[in-house]
């Protein structure tokens, strides 16, 4: 009971914080670009300007390409700087400037004290609006994504989440992934890359996030400035999908591993949708009691995990290492029944909604993190204010609208195998409890 009153205090404390900074917040429009201020009560600047569409804006045969954009703006010099003295004049200051990219946007960050905004924003202005692409540069930051690749496809837990993306959104934008493939990256030209940025780079597809104490018009005049180079581009929407597998089907791949990997991919509730933060809570509770039945009880995986996956496809995701997935299967799948059938208890959605909102508060203490979830909620939910009112929206829910939720969405499970085929029934994966209808299809 100590603990529980104690996480609530933290939690009141936490909301009533951010309550004064909510009444502050407020979005504006500078030459057609949405520009979203959230008062931050310090004196850190944290701006991220947000280019929409991540994996939308490339064909599979360039997957890799507007990472490596991303990772040229700063790391490849401007016309103004080369890559030394770009890094040495924000050195000075101790203030970041750096872009990345994932499968929904690219967002170019600057991070600074507030009395170096004035000498940070330049170069801030520099890197988007007049990268190089030096081609010794770009040698070498491609050689880093190159090698970067060869490690995340050595590393099994990554190698088994990129199978089970590539097999489950076979022929759509969410089978590619951000950082390409070696083949892909190694053929990428300077000239190529930048032309591909500028190309990205309009008002029609940006966001611009400040969390600063800085005056409107005083962000109003920066903004409009960096602006002005920036073509406004052809009308620009984001597209959402939702993903849903009309039966259950394995895919299996041999890998000589120590171990073997599992990963399954269901649907989930689109962003912006009615059952979002239910599902949410849903799976955060189904993850403990997978991670309870399958470590705990049955002592299968050492780290299984369960997680909700949000973006422009929605899905919830299984994963997990084993020397016995047949037996693993034979637990998911129980699991899975007696919640459908008994759904989830009233004090364990009580408990977690408390948890979930706990850590999101702690999580967002920082500037950058409040300018990440405020993007975030922006791009894929079309709506920044929610990462200032998910208390309430996550109080009103009920233990059946999160058994429901859970109820609707899990189903019929695309899994993925990696390791020793002789270890594995297929059947047990394609027959399990949860199946039903013909193909994975996507809407």
């Amino acid at each position: 009971m100590m603990k529980k009153y104690i996480i609530g205090l933290l939690v009141a404390a936490a909301i009533g914080n951010t309550a004064k900074a909510q009444k502050q917040a407020y979005e504006t429009t500078v030459d057609g670009v949405k520009v979203i201020v959230q008062p931050s009560g310090n004196d850190i600047v944290e701006v991220q300007t947000i280019i929409k569409g991540g994996v939308q804006n490339y064909p599979a045969t360039k997957a890799g390409i507007e990472s490596l954009a991303m990772s040229a703006l700063t790391e490849c010099g401007t016309l103004k700087h080369d890559k030394n003295s770009f890094k040495d004049e924000l050195d000075k200051v101790s203030a970041t400037v750096y872009g990345s990219s994932n499968k929904n946007y690219s967002v170019v960050r600057m991070n600074c004290i507030k009395g170096d905004f004035d000498i940070v924003w330049p170069l801030y202005v520099e890197a988007i609006t007049q990268p190089k692409f030096d081609e010794k540069e770009f040698a070498r930051i491609k050689q880093d994504a190159i090698n970067n690749i060869k490690q995340e496809d050595s590393q099994p837990d990554n190698a088994i989440d990129k199978y089970a993306d590539k097999v489950a959104f076979a022929g759509t934008n969410y089978a590619k992934d951000p950082s390409g493939t070696v083949a892909i990256v190694t053929a990428l030209t300077p000239a190529e890359t930048k032309a591909y940025y500028q190309s990205i780079l309009t008002k029609s597809r940006m966001v611009i996030v400040v969390v600063a104490d800085l005056d409107q018009a005083a962000i109003e005049a920066k903004v409009k400035g960096m602006l002005s180079g920036i073509k406004q581009g052809p009308a620009f929407a984001f597209k959402k999908s939702t993903f849903r597998a009309d039966k259950n089907s394995i895919n299996v791949e041999k890998r000589d591993l120590a171990t073997n990997y599992v990963e399954g991919i269901a649907s989930g509730p689109a962003a912006g949708t009615p059952d979002f933060n239910a599902f949410n809570v849903a799976m955060r509770i189904f993850s403990n009691m997978h991670f309870l039945e399958v470590r705990t009880n049955n002592g299968l995986s050492y780290a299984p995990q369960a997680w909700f996956s949000a973006g422009q496809t929605s899905t919830a995701k299984f994963s997990v290492s084993t020397t016995e997935p047949d037996k693993y299967i034979a637990v998911f799948d129980k699991l899975v029944d007696k919640i459908k059938r008994e759904g989830f208890k009233p004090e364990d959605v009580a408990d977690m909604k408390v948890t979930y909102l706990t850590g999101f508060y702690y999580k967002n203490e920082t500037n950058s993190a409040q300018a990440s979830s405020i993007a975030a909620n922006e791009v894929l939910h079309d709506n920044w204010k929610r990462s200032l009112t998910l208390v309430d929206d996550v109080k009103k829910l009920t233990t059946d609208d999160v058994s429901n939720a859970f109820r609707k969405y899990i189903n019929n499970i695309v899994w993925v195998y990696q390791g020793d085929p002789k270890k594995v029934n297929q059947l047990l994966y394609i027959n399990g409890t949860l199946h039903n209808g013909d193909n994975p299809v996507m809407h």
